[in-house]
């Protein structure tokens, strides 16, 4: 490598780092330092901070608040990821073949994310509430009225309202993917005869893997935001059915129970990693083998 070069390089890695390290610095100040700091109190007690090696950790999961919490989130991420994925890609496929009106109904379909958290609230309390619009109706045709935001149904509504909220966020991001996909290969496909069910799944899936890497990590991530509706709906103590980790770290923020929210945090930071990266490792090895193929 002749000397322009390297000094080309130098120049170019400097230039780099000048552009990262405004960032890096914040985040380590606000991101890695706390958490870092987060890490120590877990292992030590928080008025004397005293090492006390993993009790904290050992007496998060003898908490049957922190195993029903863990339960919930578990169940709700289990149910609403796969079913907002699945919406999301079926609602953007059925665009792509419209070609009247596409681009109002996506703009329709973004609505729900300029909503601010506190109107979504007050519209299913109008919808949902004991008094409200759905038991109206419903003892009109001589039906007992319930209670859908302390009952069973709960979890139910956090469901809808997380898909609603969300749905129009993923269907940008697979309409995006869609379109990376040369249309010759959908051609060669009707060449060959090939139905459309066939064309799905040899054509547009294998395709569409990075992309469904991306939307599930961005929902998985935004599945944890929905804190928001549920606390504002329910309070602090809701139905059994909705208690996530966010109410419990709630909970014990209010009663600065420092040392139990730091071992919960590094254990929910350490399992959204994990998650994280076993998605991509599998995302990684389905590219792979379709490629090897």
């Amino acid at each position: 490598m002749s000397q322009k070069m390297k000094r080309k390089k130098r120049k170019e890695t400097i230039l780099a780092w000048a552009f990262l390290l405004p960032s890096l610095f914040g985040v380590s100040c606000y991101v890695l330092v706390p958490f870092a700091d987060v890490i120590r109190r877990s292992f030590s007690e928080a008025m004397t901070r005293t090492y006390v090696g993993i009790q904290n950790y050992k007496s998060i999961f003898e908490n049957q608040a922190f195993l029903r919490a863990g339960r919930n989130t578990l169940r709700f991420l289990a149910v609403c990821i796969p079913l907002l994925l699945a919406l999301s890609l079926f609602f953007s496929l059925l665009l792509m073949n419209i070609t009247h009106f596409r681009e109002i109904m996506k703009t329709a379909f973004l609505v729900p994310l300029a909503i601010p958290a506190a109107s979504i609230v007050l519209l299913w309390k109008v919808f949902f509430h004991e008094n409200g619009l759905l038991n109206g109706m419903l003892t009109k045709f001589g039906m007992q009225s319930t209670d859908f935001i302390n009952s069973g149904y709960a979890f139910a509504i956090l469901i809808f309202t997380y898909i609603w909220k969300n749905i129009g966020y993923d269907l940008v991001l697979w309409s995006a993917g869609l379109a990376e996909i040369p249309e010759s290969l959908y051609e060669a496909a009707a060449i060959d005869g090939a139905g459309k069910g066939k064309t799905f799944l040899y054509i547009t899936l294998p395709n569409l893997t990075g992309t469904f890497f991306i939307v599930t990590v961005l929902s998985f991530i935004n599945s944890f935001k929905v804190f928001r509706e549920a606390y504002l709906i329910a309070g602090d103590y809701p139905h059994e059915s909705i208690y996530m980790l966010q109410h419990l770290f709630n909970n014990w923020f209010t009663a600065l129970d420092i040392q139990k929210m730091s071992a919960g945090a590094v254990v929910v930071a350490v399992s959204v990693f994990l998650v994280i990266f076993l998605s991509e490792r599998i995302m990684k090895h389905v590219k792979e083998s379709g490629g090897e193929r």
